[in-house]
């Protein structure tokens, strides 16, 4: 397949290049498109051929759910059943943004867009190329993360590139992504709302808006055999090629103290070692260190680039500090709980 791939301004978006590329859409065709969280790999959510093209692009299983973008909220009550307060209240505070809401699907998504579930998960971006993209394509964009299924999501245009080229129709290339993250993803369909995936809008935030909000069990272990609701709530995944260990210290002393020893057991097995942490631990470590910046904030930015980096960099053990797993750090721990497969020193 010959990928067409452009670069746009996104403070100066060139609207008869997303005309371009939202045709392509509307045609039935894949478009890798970047919004505030992670580049995303999108086609009409309400065509399910242009929606088996996601799974066959990104080798994603079929019953793992895709991901819905709308332009505008009023788009959300042509594809659900019913938009309770609860929603309106979370519609009205985080949208545009990164926070997808799950809601009861009308018969137009497809199975295939929903992973064959009575639900569709949807959320409206922030970012302007990406809505603006939607609005000129007419149809609301099934969009996952734009990466090999399993391998960490891309937040840079170059992550893109290297894993879809010749896998897409089209990737339009804009700059690094905000949030470096995917969406929280909220479930509104039962009685009890229910966070499937954590991300930048937190459990304290959407608890200030409804009240109780839970974490869903799920996000607890790494059974597989669960039922997703949602995207990335199963299968391995966020995963380097190198071997990630989260290691839980007391402090930053404590995980260089524990890394050291490591590091020194592997270097005699020959293995390239890799450690990722935050830029204030200035301990010398024996391997190739990756700065995952300064706060909470910056290590969700920059959590993916830095697993993809393990790779570049032909890393064959990294380790990463536990983070504590509250604010953003849920969102941090889940992703790295995958991406080191739950191992833990």
């Amino acid at each position: 397949m010959k990928t067409l791939i452009k670069e746009i301004d996104i403070n100066k978006p060139d609207q008869d290049l997303i005309s371009l590329f939202a045709t392509m859409l509307a045609d039935g065709k894949t478009v890798i498109f970047p919004t505030e969280t992670v580049y995303g790999l999108g086609a009409n959510a309400l065509d399910e051929d242009a929606a088996t093209k996601i799974y066959q692009a990104k080798g994603r299983p079929s019953d793992n759910p895709l991901l819905v973008h709308v332009a505008d909220k009023e788009d959300v009550y042509d594809l659900v059943e019913n938009v309770d307060d609860r929603a309106k209240l979370l519609m009205d505070k985080f949208w545009p943004g990164p926070l997808t809401i799950v809601f009861k699907k009308k018969a137009i998504i497809p199975d295939r867009t929903s992973g064959g579930l009575d639900t569709v998960a949807i959320r409206m971006p922030s970012d302007q190329v990406a809505r603006d993209l939607i609005r000129q394509a007419g149809v609301p964009i099934a969009a996952p993360s734009a990466n090999i299924s399993g391998r960490p999501s891309p937040t840079k245009p170059e992550h893109i590139i290297i894993d879809m080229d010749g896998r897409v129709d089209g990737i339009l290339v804009g700059g690094p992504c905000d949030y470096g993250v995917e969406s929280t993803i909220i479930d509104l369909s039962e009685d009890l709302a229910m966070v499937l995936r954590p991300g930048s809008i937190t459990l304290e935030m959407l608890g200030e808006v409804l009240g109780r909000v839970d974490l869903d069990p799920s996000l607890k272990n790494k059974d597989d055999n669960i039922r997703a609701k949602a995207p990335g709530m199963k299968y391995k995944h966020y995963s380097p090629q190198a071997q990630v260990y989260i290691v839980k210290a007391d402090n930053l002393e404590g995980f260089a103290e524990r890394v050291d020893s490591l590091c020194e057991d592997n270097a005699k097995k020959g293995l390239k070692i890799g450690v990722m942490t935050m830029n204030y631990d200035q301990h010398s470590y024996q391997a190739k260190v990756f700065d995952l910046g300064g706060s909470d904030t910056e290590v969700a930015k920059n959590l993916f680039d830095s697993l993809i980096s393990l790779d570049r960099e032909s890393i064959d053990i990294a380790y990463v500090p536990y983070f504590e797993e509250r604010g953003i750090g849920v969102a941090i721990m889940n992703r790295l709980k995958k991406a080191a497969a739950y191992r833990i020193i």
